[in-house]
């Protein structure tokens, strides 16, 4: 594992939100219930940022387009096409793909990603 130090715990309080940036990568970290989590900010539908994105069920929603992507393993938990009116005409181009999640850890007062280039 490669771990990277990205920000101080601190500074990432219960319900914050930070892009940073490891390598070629923008990751998202999130604070929800106490609980960090690191994810890719682009959407798998149309790469568009996830930093609005709101938490539901332990799944983080496109702010754009609604499909849903659990926290811990990425997993598509509804996969939505948008706009609703080209809805079919988008579902045979748009496949369901997964976000990609990195594994996270707080030691010594900082965050810490690993991302594998």
């Amino acid at each position: 594992m490669s771990w990277t130090k990205v920000l101080a715990a601190d500074t990432l309080f219960p319900g914050a939100r930070e892009v940073v940036k490891v390598g070629s990568r923008k990751i998202l970290l999130l604070n929800h219930e106490g609980q960090v989590y690191a994810v890719d900010n682009a959407c798998p539908h149309l790469k568009l940022s996830l930093k609005k994105g709101k938490i539901v069920d332990g799944a983080i929603v496109c702010p754009w387009h609604r499909s849903a992507f659990d926290l811990c393993t990425g997993e598509v938990k509804d996969w939505i096409t948008w706009p609703p009116v080209v809805s079919k005409a988008m579902s045979v181009v748009s496949q369901e793909k997964t976000l990609p999640v990195y594994p996270v850890r707080v030691e010594d007062g900082s965050i810490w990603v690993d991302v594998a280039e």
